[in-house]
């Protein structure tokens, strides 16, 4: 269980990536790593902070953060931060950390098993999924039993959707395809699992208002706001955050490759109406990983 004071903070930044194990192996090829950092502009020395310096970071400024790592060994060859690693840091920073995972939807019925585990004797509260950067549709009924478990484990399905940094400007995008992460797929998911929270990471370009449609539809699915910058944020989806999807509607960094203060910068300058700020910060995020109740 989560030692986070609701109080206490400012924030909850839904969405940061744990891009080096303790062994100070990445989850990414140094070619997508490379293509990555220059696609978002990453400041020098915070591009691959450990578990502790994530905590110690989100701490200073009073917010907590979820933080998962994106396991794609199939599609990339490489092997993801161990999960376990990102809980036993939690665990050590109950204050500040919210442990998510990530399974890749290939290891099936395996990895279904390892989603129980994980919930059970580790404290993960949900899990990520990036179809362009996992090769697979979000609808594939090959990833359904990894949904089965994470619905009767009562844990969050994070999905990116829209364009991704990861291979930007790699020779073929690194291999990556963005087709899969198009969020029209993600309906049938939240169609077919009803029990099962889900958030759609980052402004969903080019299909915006796919990804506004699912999450006005479907009552379990959210939108975070992760992976831009606010000021580059599509007009209907600032339009749709400050009236029909105020409750479904997330902070998100994407950190480290976008920061927190840059993020929260431009999201000040944002005609977002004052009691719609709060919601978005942390009100919504509190409410949807069960830290208050409606």
């Amino acid at each position: 269980m989560t030692g986070i004071d609701i109080d206490a903070i400012t924030a909850i930044d839904v969405h940061t990536h744990a891009e080096v194990s303790s062994r100070g192996r990445g989850s990414l090829s140094s070619e997508l790593e490379e293509a990555s950092s220059k696609y978002f502009k990453v400041e020098d020395g915070h591009r691959k902070p450990t578990l502790p310096e994530i905590a110690a970071y989100y701490r200073e400024r009073k917010m907590a953060c979820v933080v998962f790592t994106v396991d794609a060994e199939a599609a990339t060859g490489v092997p993801a931060v161990p999960n376990e690693e990102i809980a036993e840091a939690a665990a050590e920073n109950p204050d500040v950390i919210i442990p998510f995972a990530s399974i890749d939807p290939a290891k099936g019925r395996a990895g279904a098993r390892e989603v129980g585990r994980l919930v059970r004797d580790f404290g993960v509260r949900g899990f990520k999924f990036h179809p362009s950067v996992q090769a697979f549709y979000p609808n594939d009924r090959s990833a359904y039993v990894l949904y089965e478990a994470i619905e009767e484990a009562g844990a969050v399905a994070v999905f990116h959707t829209g364009q991704t940094g990861i291979g930007a400007g790699a020779p073929g995008g690194g291999g990556i395809r963005l087709k899969y992460s198009n969020p029209l797929y993600i309906d049938d998911v939240a169609a077919d699992f009803p029990g099962m929270p889900i958030i759609m990471a980052h402004p969903s370009f080019p299909w915006q208002d796919e990804a506004l449609s699912v999450a006005t539809h479907k009552p379990q699915v959210y939108i975070d706001l992760s992976g831009w910058s606010p000021k580059y944020f599509p007009p209907q989806l600032v339009q749709y955050a400050n009236s029909l999807l105020k409750d479904k509607v997330l902070f998100g960094t994407d950190y480290p490759l976008l920061t927190p203060d840059r993020w929260l910068k431009d999201f000040a300058a944002l005609p977002i109406k004052d009691e719609v700020r709060p919601k978005i910060l942390k009100e919504n995020a509190a409410r949807l990983f069960g830290f208050v109740k409606d």
